[in-house]
């Protein structure tokens, strides 16, 4: 990958508010260039106490930060436990688990067949075309490849990618993600979709990118015709709380909808966030009713800086338990975890989840091998 021009730095004298340019607001680049990225901008936002400050300082340097001006405008600033603060404001605990916690635990630098491709999965390739990010969600599972600063996949590196999948007909599906996938420009989009859609046996061609939810003004017209015109696609997205639901990315939604292309979601449990029933049942209530589908439910993966993020399995299962019956099927997701190595995802359902004593899951995988997994403590 090279590295991309650095991102522009916000700060409170070059920001102008919502109400004073209206004009801008809705420009997807104007939200790109000017979210927060350092510590004066999150002092000036969450009015950090003095003895954070040096803390937060620290964690930045390890983990970037980056927060869209929307998806900051859904947030209750004066409220540190917000649900849509703490997804995206660098936190201590980030740093607690520096030598306990793997940076990769899924392995995918392992499967890496050649640069921005992991191929972990026989019928399926993953792409990783950027590691930047409208909003850096601290709960990332690749928070490893934020600090090499931005990079995309260049040009020579993507037809190395390409090679790969026309010598491997086994690949009938390439997820493309990053980083975020829609944060590149629509030509480069354009020029990426064809290239994958001449090679014959890739049936599918998923995304999966975070824009609906926290930078749904990259959904324009011109974006949708790009994807209409390469499809079948699918987009998977991420909408973790109920209040991520606004007008702006139901019309995102419905453009993609509209397009041809659709939208499923995959949320993360997150503790205090939404790892409650009421919440979770208002989340996947609300993406039916913008004709999005709650897919995946997945487990916090055990990587390195998200540990505060993680609950129980039992949590997890109690939810979903508590949800049938009250609401549609359509509303409840699967509940997965993904193993480390190259075991890969699994439901938690009674025919995967062998036992759950204590600490301590057993697991069988859809291919019938038996993995242990830990079970965090909530």
């Amino acid at each position: 990958m090279h590295r991309a021009k650095p991102d522009p730095v916000f700060t409170p004298q070059n920001a102008a508010p919502k109400r004073s340019c209206p004009g801008d607001w809705d420009d997807w680049r104007w939200q790109y260039a000017h979210r927060k990225t350092d510590l004066s901008a999150l002092e000036a936002l969450a009015r950090l106490p003095e003895n954070s400050k040096a803390q937060t300082a620290r964690v930045i340097s390890r983990y970037p930060c980056s927060i869209t001006p929307y998806y900051l405008s859904l947030a209750r600033l004066e409220d540190p436990q917000d649900p849509i603060l703490r997804q995206v404001l660098p936190d201590g605990r980030e740093l607690e688990d520096e030598q306990t916690a793997a940076e990769d635990p899924l392995e995918e630098e392992h499967h890496t067949a050649v640069p921005g491709l992991v191929h972990r999965y026989a019928d399926r390739a993953l792409v990783l075309l950027t590691n930047r990010c409208a909003v850096y969600c601290r709960h990332c599972t690749r928070k490893r490849l934020w600090r090499l600063g931005p990079r995309d996949l260049t040009r020579e590196e993507f037809h190395r990618v390409l090679r790969y999948l026309q010598e491997h007909p086994e690949i009938r599906d390439v997820l493309l993600s990053g980083g975020d996938p829609l944060v590149l420009p629509d030509s480069r989009l354009d020029e990426i979709l064809r290239g994958i859609r001449q090679i014959r046996h890739v049936e599918i061609i998923r995304i999966g990118s975070r824009v609906p939810v926290v930078l749904p003004q990259r959904i324009t017209p011109g974006l949708c015709r790009i994807l209409e015109r390469h499809g079948p696609l699918w987009l998977n997205t991420q909408f973790n709380h109920p209040r991520e639901i606004t007008a702006q990315a139901e019309k995102a939604c419905e453009r993609l909808l509209r397009a041809g292309v659709p939208v499923n979601n995959q949320s993360v449990l997150l503790k205090g966030i939404n790892d409650d029933g009421e919440t979770l049942k208002a989340l996947c209530t609300g993406l039916l009713r913008i004709r999005v589908r709650p897919y995946y439910l997945h487990q916090c993966d055990p990587v390195r800086g998200v540990r505060h993020f993680r609950t129980s399995l039992d949590r997890g299962l109690g939810i979903l338990a508590a949800m049938e019956g009250r609401v549609s099927g359509l509303a409840i997701p699967r509940y997965m975890v993904d193993l480390p190595g190259r075991l890969g995802k699994v439901p938690l359902a009674p025919q995967f989840l062998m036992s759950l004593d204590g600490r301590r899951a057993v697991l069988r995988t859809p291919s019938g091998e038996i993995a242990e997994y830990e079970n965090p403590p909530d």
